[in-house]
């Protein structure tokens, strides 16, 4: 059943970095039926609420992008939080799209549903094949829960729910704060604010890693490509939303540094960790399925860092 631009679509977790891009494009693409609810409005770990949220506004088409996320040492500390969450957001969100007949669904996820030591690049077939990373694994148990969750109502009540796995991501509205952001956005404020104070930078490691990123309106675009032209047939049980693309973190930072405009020194500190040598998803399903990503690195830092400078903290 093919979407027209006045289906009614629900959009969970429009304030973050994923979902406040996928508003964007749904706006951009002329969709005049968008429904949002802000946390307090609307708290979707709360299954009534979520019932009578789905009853009242009858979504025709869901998209899944809200969760509970933070860095390493919030997911250390609140395992059970981050677990019970996105749990109950998940089994919420899904079991009501299925009760009011929502004709599609999709379901965001995250790369940490693959085992920690899984073959490079990362296919769909290496889902479940082995331990995942300790420091978040209550988030990836979570979203792995979500995935199959979608999977079995497919399967027994012939439901149309597909989940897409993305990379990491950066754009607008990304977090910047050094305790708890990304690489690729800690990194932004540490070349700008060395530059401001005219001191060095200091990074961890050696800068061998290497890692994929994907602008968040490339995601947007891969999200609202699967929902107005792909069915759970065509995309299977997940299918990863990747750049295809990779980057050693040294050549991350001195991307980052010309794009900035500083030129100082920068120091690897050797003795913190590197992490893992290679991260990278292999998205060539998706890519088959005809859609590719069209914002460069160098083009999306651009469009970051100019977002950074409008939102400074």
């Amino acid at each position: 059943m093919s979407m027209n631009k006045e289906s009614i679509v629900y959009l969970a977790g429009h304030r973050g970095l994923v979902g406040s891009a996928i508003w964007r494009r749904l706006k951009a693409d002329g969709y005049t039926n968008v429904v949002t609810r802000t946390h307090a409005e609307l708290d979707l770990t709360r299954q009534a609420a979520v019932e009578a949220f789905f009853q009242e506004t009858k979504p025709e088409y869901v998209i899944l992008s809200a969760a509970k996320v933070g860095g390493i040492v919030a997911n250390s500390t609140y395992p059970a939080d981050f677990l019970y969450d996105n749990l109950a957001i998940a089994q919420n969100v899904i079991h009501s799209s299925y009760t009011t007949g929502v004709k599609k669904l999709i379901n965001l996820g995250s790369s940490c549903i693959y085992p920690k030591l899984a073959p490079q690049p990362m296919k769909e077939e290496a889902f479940l094949t082995g331990p995942l990373e300790v420091t978040n694994e209550a988030y990836a148990v979570a979203k792995i829960a979500a995935i199959r969750l979608c999977k079995h109502f497919n399967d027994q009540y012939d439901t149309n729910f597909i989940s897409a796995m993305p990379t990491n991501m950066y754009g607008p509205g990304d977090n910047y704060d050094l305790t708890n952001s990304h690489v690729l956005p800690a990194m932004i404020r540490k070349f700008q604010e060395a530059k401001i104070n005219g001191k060095s930078v200091v990074l961890w490691g050696d800068g061998s890693p290497f890692r994929e990123f994907l602008y968040s309106d490339d995601l947007a675009d891969a999200v609202v490509y699967l929902l107005a032209h792909k069915d759970y047939a065509d995309v299977g049980e997940f299918i990863n939303v990747g750049s295809g693309t990779e980057v050693s973190i040294r050549q991350l930072a001195e991307t980052i540094a010309k794009i900035v405009g500083y030129s100082g020194e920068v120091q690897w500190d050797t003795t913190k960790p590197n992490g893992t040598p290679r991260k990278l998803m292999d998205s060539s399903r998706l890519f088959g399925l005809g859609w590719k990503p069209k914002v460069t690195l160098e083009d999306g830092i651009n469009r970051a860092y100019q977002d950074f400078l409008q939102r400074r903290p």
